[in-house]
Order: structure tokens, then sequence, then C-alpha cells
């Protein structure tokens, strides 16, 4: 039994990412899997939040957005603040990132990983492509 695009169960998606895709942020990458495109870009800013200052270490976080047109249908965009899904999600997101660095290198710097979905096809990487972000932004720290 094949999908509509052709896969077998057992096929993957074909993945490409594309290492910064834009010249501004200090790390950035299209994703594309699938029917899924995902653009991430993460900032390096001087300075922690309130709770980390003087506890010699840095701080990561991610923020998320769905773009109005990234579905079948339009999504609105979230003019007063992020709602359920998407706080779940950039909590996910900043877990999942914080897990994977160590935060004693980054000193007294935040890395913010904003994730926009131009398209989703139902399937929606999110914690993997800000990984591939924070290894590109974290080569610019060093």
């Amino acid at each position: 039994m094949s999908r509509r695009d052709g896969r077998t169960p057992a096929d993957l998606r074909s993945l490409t990412i594309t290492l910064d895709p834009f010249g501004y942020a200090e790390g950035a990458a299209l994703i594309a899997m699938g029917g899924t495109r995902v653009l991430c870009a993460a900032s390096v800013e001087d300075g922690v939040p309130p709770w980390l200052r003087g506890k010699g270490q840095g701080w990561v976080t991610g923020e998320y957005a769905l773009l109005p047109r990234s579905t079948t249908t339009r999504t609105r965009r979230e003019r007063n603040g992020p709602g359920g899904r998407t706080q779940e999600i950039q909590r996910l997101i900043g877990r999942s990132l914080r897990v994977a660095v160590d935060m004693r290198l980054l000193g007294d710097r935040t890395i913010t990983v904003d994730c926009d979905v131009l398209q989703a096809d139902g399937f929606l990487l999110i914690a993997k492509p800000r990984v591939w972000t924070i290894v590109d932004s974290i080569v610019v720290i060093k």
C-alpha cells in the first residue's frame, strides 16, 4: 500500500536543510520535509532573564508561529499573545533546545530561536530544525 505521494509505509519523507537562507540572523535554516516548510532563525543577544543573572550561564528559548496560509484554510494570527497550542509548542521547543545545549558555555547570552511554519502538511517539524539552527548560531558565538 502506498501513500498519496507514492511512499510506502516504511519510506521517510524527503528532508532538505538549507542553512542561512537569508543573511540577517546569527544562524538560520529553512527545513523542508515532505510538504512541510519551516523557517528557523536564531538571534543571539547579550543578557539573560532576571532569574539567571549572576548564575554564570546563558539561556535558550524558542518562539513559534503558524503563518496564516500555511495550511489548507487560513489560520488567524495570534494578536493577543500565544494561544494554548502555541504556548505548548513553544515550551516544547525551549525544553528540547535546553537539553541539547550546555548553557554554561553561552556566558551571559540568550539565544532565541524563532520558528515560522511556512507550509504545513500535517507533519510539523518542531525541535529538529531548532537544533540545526542553534548549532549554526553557536558556531558564530565561538
